[in-house]
């Protein structure tokens, strides 16, 4: 399987997961043409994609649906409280509402020859969920926007081969920063978004010695910056109690206006 992030950040988030046959993005969050552009870089269509799972129903991650599932007529897999927030996105234009499935936390399913793990998460969404995508002995997690993790989402994530994890913002840039007093407080609450520290550490649960790569993404275009994100998580590693130190595996950050280089499970 493969992963690679067309776009992530604050301002528009679009990933990639494949196998051989079954193509998936995971949100929508940009234009259809920066998807097609993203996808054509991969070697792919957008109307080759076996299907769209949406995380939640904010505009950065599903500001193109409308565009692409008009065009392509992908199959549209989100939860029904996300599916019902979409369609009354009168932004995103008529969709035709044959294309939606509806799935449900903790209900595996299949598309293609992956099987799908949807993952409740604590964000300020109406029913939102983060993605584990599998084949036999191989494993792949897509989490961002979640306010707080606890054991079920630990759980969850064990034995991943591949993870992109947000790292949204830096604590004290946040804090000082011009954002008003609400949103501040919304960002770091527990339906908000992860930390660098917060992300550093939740990945310090999670590795094993099989772990191959971490690539961290959602980051703030206002809050925090590559090399911070980077940097913090590493030294929360370092400092966790797991038997790892922050280099003895490969972290990358995701950029919000290109493509990620393609991560193999």
């Amino acid at each position: 399987m493969r992963l690679c992030s067309i776009a992530s950040g604050s301002s528009g988030n679009c990933i990639y997961v494949g196998s051989e046959q079954t193509h998936l993005l995971i949100d929508a969050g940009i234009s259809g043409k920066r998807i097609e552009e993203g996808l054509h870089e991969l070697g792919l269509k957008t109307a080759e994609c076996s299907g769209i799972l949406v995380t939640h129903e904010h505009a950065d991650h599903v500001c193109g649906l409308g565009v692409v599932a008009r065009k392509c007529g992908l199959p549209i897999y989100a939860t029904p409280g996300t599916i019902d927030a979409i369609l009354h996105t009168k932004s995103l234009g008529k969709l035709d509402e044959s294309l939606f499935h509806p799935i449900h936390e903790d209900e595996a399913f299949a598309i293609g020859d992956v099987t799908v793990h949807p993952i409740a998460i604590s964000h300020d969404a109406a029913e939102p969920v983060a993605y584990r995508i599998e084949q036999p002995g191989r494993s792949i997690g897509v989490i961002t926007d979640l306010g707080k993790y606890d054991q079920y989402i630990m759980e969850r994530l064990r034995g991943l081969d591949l993870l992109l994890l947000e790292a949204n913002h830096d604590i004290h840039m946040l804090q000082a920063g011009n954002y008003p007093y609400y949103l501040k407080q919304r960002i770091l609450g527990d339906k908000g978004h992860l930390s660098n520290e917060l992300s550093g550490q939740l990945l310090g649960q999670l590795l094993h010695d099989r772990f191959k790569t971490v690539l961290l993404g959602h980051l703030s275009k206002e809050n925090n910056y590559e090399k911070l994100a980077y940097e913090t998580v590493r030294l929360e590693v370092a400092m966790g109690e797991n038997p790892y130190r922050g280099d003895d595996f490969p972290i990358h950050v995701a950029k919000r206006d290109c493509i990620s280089q393609v991560f193999e499970a």
